[in-house]
């Protein structure tokens, strides 16, 4: 069902949408025939799958929701179960998890996506990955980076999440030249280094991709997290790809880092407001996207609820396709506080940029007037009233409302921030 076409990144915008349209046709005909779930769509709309031809002709399909995945989920798996070769799950961060079944093919073209966005971040066969990412737990992103570092033709070592000692231990060993992280993980290898006499500034590692954490703002520039991290390792560059479970496919940005360019062989991306209508370039849409080759689980028109800004227009890389800014905030996880519009994302680069907090946790839940309420609560060593009162006042200068502040341990932050059977590390709790 898959067959690549990566010249395709590089073609005109009318020649991208040609191809795009031909690769719809498929997917439309393939889900509407296998998938009981879009099977029903066409029955209950009266819309021939025959008739939406054109990406124009995919605005007249109702929207697939997360809530439509969550409670049926088993409807949207179109192959027997011996066809399924690898079970996922995403990560429940927005409610229960749901279960992506992959086919041989599709697992195929999830090695052939990462090949493809590290081609996009500069790799190459000479290079060696060092993973710092799960490839258990069910997730899906760590097993796409190994097939993806290993189709690109790179050495790989598995090393995992976590474990600064290990870590260091095995870039000394190995001396690979890229690493796949958290970007916050990589103030803890520095630290680690500091504190243990490592000269990170002369490692091997020359560039970090990275992932789940925003390390450039809307207008490209560096969030204070990015900031920190380029201050202390100014030799190696910082590229960001965002993903997620149900698109099997990637953004990432190239060496001249002006968003994440999608792979346009591989997935029909649309930006949308509350009304489910196209925003501008530039203006902040919900990332909507529809598969494309896709066996196992393919969908059609699935709002993945996260905010972003998008571009398009020739990048200096030669590429034509359409790229994705750094995500604003998720749609299910909007703070309106004291008459202020707030996604998490910018509460985390305040707090990111404020001396003297080791760690954190933003908890959200309705007060008694039934509104939005926000309490930020920090790991500090300095707990005084002063520090609350600083918190608060750089908050009121960046956003015109403070949140409360309570101090606890760095240790039992750190406890809520990674729960046993959690994926990613927690910084937001939604009590609401």
């Amino acid at each position: 069902m898959f067959t690549p076409h990566p010249e395709i990144q590089y073609a005109s915008a009318a020649e991208i949408k040609t191809f795009q349209e031909e690769r719809l046709r498929e997917a439309i005909s393939y889900a509407a025939a296998k998938s009981p779930f879009y099977k029903e769509m066409f029955a209950k709309t009266g819309i021939a799958p025959e008739s939406i031809r054109t990406i124009e002709d995919l605005r007249r399909l109702p929207l697939t929701t997360k809530q439509d995945l969550q409670s049926r989920n088993a409807d949207f798996i179109c192959v027997g179960q011996r066809e399924i070769a690898d079970y996922v799950t995403t990560s429940g961060t927005l409610g229960d998890p749901v279960t992506i079944a992959l086919t041989q093919s599709d697992i195929e073209r999830l090695a052939y996506n990462e090949e493809l966005s590290f081609g996009v971040a500069g790799c190459s066969e000479e290079d060696i990955m060092q993973l710092m990412v799960t490839l258990d737990r069910r997730f899906m992103a760590g097993f796409a980076y190994y097939l993806g570092a290993r189709a690109k033709g790179m050495g790989v070592c598995r090393v995992g999440n976590g474990i600064p000692q290990l870590q260091w231990d095995t870039i000394g060993r190995i001396r690979p030249t890229v690493g796949m992280c958290v970007p916050s993980f990589l103030m803890k290898l520095i630290d680690h280094a500091e504190q243990n006499g490592i000269d990170h500034h002369t490692s091997s590692i020359k560039k970090f991709i990275c992932i789940g954490e925003a390390l450039r703002t809307p207008d490209g520039q560096y969030t204070k997290l990015g900031q920190q991290i380029a201050a202390r390792w100014p030799e190696v560059s910082l590229y960001t790809t965002y993903a997620s479970t149900e698109m099997q496919s990637s953004f990432t940005e190239c060496e001249h880092f002006c968003g994440g360019h999608s792979q346009p062989e591989l997935i029909i991306v649309e930006f949308l407001d509350d009304a489910g209508q196209p925003v501008g370039e530039g203006e902040v849409g919900e990332v909507t996207i529809t598969t494309l080759g896709i066996e196992g689980t393919p969908l059609i028109r699935f709002r993945t609820g996260d905010m972003v800004n998008h571009y398009t227009g020739k990048c200096a890389c030669g590429r034509q396709t359409t790229r994705l800014g750094s995500v604003v905030g998720r749609k299910g996880q909007m703070i309106k506080f004291k008459g202020t519009t707030l996604y998490p994302p910018a509460i985390f680069d305040i707090l990111d940029g404020i001396g003297g907090i080791v760690n954190y946790v933003v908890e959200v839940y309705t007060n008694d007037l039934g509104t939005d309420e926000v309490k930020v609560r920090v790991g500090s060593q300095d707990t005084s009233d002063a520090f609350a009162k600083r918190i608060k006042d750089i908050f009121r200068a960046k956003v015109r409302v403070a949140p409360s502040v309570s101090f606890e341990s760095p240790d039992y932050i750190n406890k809520i921030m990674f729960p046993p059977m959690s994926r990613k590390a927690v910084k937001f709790i939604d009590l609401r």
